[in-house]
């Protein structure tokens, strides 16, 4: 198995495995992460050795988004955080494999926009789709405005959204927002059931699938990544964005104004 810091990558009989490995922060998104991510992804397309590609995270969570401990939104958290889960999300939907996300334990931010770009995606009776921007002063990103509502429909999208209510492993299988449930105990058994018959399936086939599918329900998804930067910016800009850092790093709750 290879490491590059933040991401472990191991090649195991056709299946590309890219494990987040921040286990102290919940595998939140570092930069170097998310580049590593992306360009791995990218550089899965067309090679014949990978058949499959698989997104786990260590140590008990998924992600918990992108690292914005210690960052100020006025001064370091900028645009090119967004272009870096935009590539993530882009190349997960390009690449002509199917995309496994293996989820246990937290899923939030960008790492359930991440999640849930996927092709399968397998969730433990741990794990919790988070769409937290609100709790910040920010919207959603990674495509999720439009992959939430393309899988479980405008009314859901806006309670995760608008709400950052949390959803169970459960409640995303039962509502269609994943694909697969299992005990945490049984996680690992059913990833690796799933990735193997993956692998040995027809790979042409299988790809011409993915894109089938993807062109006729993610139809929005590049429409609402240009949106989500747009909209991301000006908020990045305002006193309540900033209010929300403060108060995340400070463990309260904020005080938005409107600003």
């Amino acid at each position: 198995m290879a490491s590059d810091k933040d991401l472990q990558v191991r090649l195991d009989d056709g299946a590309l495995w890219l494990t987040m490995d921040r286990p102290d922060v919940l595998n939140a998104m570092s930069p170097t992460m998310a580049g590593d991510l992306a360009r791995l992804l990218e550089e899965a397309v067309g090679r014949d050795d990978v058949r499959v590609v698989v997104l786990a995270g260590a140590g008990g969570a998924f992600s918990a988004g992108a690292d914005i401990s210690g960052v100020d939104a006025h001064e370091r958290f900028d645009v090119r955080a967004m272009d870096a889960a935009n590539r993530i999300i882009r190349a997960v939907v390009a690449v002509d494999k199917p995309v496994v996300a293996a989820v246990g334990g937290i899923a939030a931010g960008v790492g359930c926009s991440v999640a849930l770009a996927s092709d399968i995606v397998v969730a433990g009776e741990s794990a919790t789709f988070l769409l937290a921007f609100a709790r910040i002063g920010f919207m959603p990103d990674g495509g999720a405005s439009a992959s939430v509502a393309a899988s479980i429909g405008r009314a859901r999208a806006m309670r995760m959204g608008l709400l950052a209510e949390p959803l169970s492993a459960r409640e995303a299988y039962d509502t269609g927002l994943v694909t697969h449930l299992a005990t945490d105990e049984d996680l690992p058994a059913v990833v690796e059931r799933i990735v193997r018959r993956l692998a040995a399936g027809p790979p042409l086939a299988l790809a011409a699938t993915k894109r089938a599918i993807n062109a006729a329900t993610l139809t929005e998804l590049e429409p609402a990544l240009e949106r989500e930067r747009t909209g991301q910016s000006l908020l990045m800009r305002t006193a309540d964005a900033a209010e929300g850092m403060r108060a995340f790093g400070e463990g309260r709750r904020p005080v938005f104004r409107g600003e």
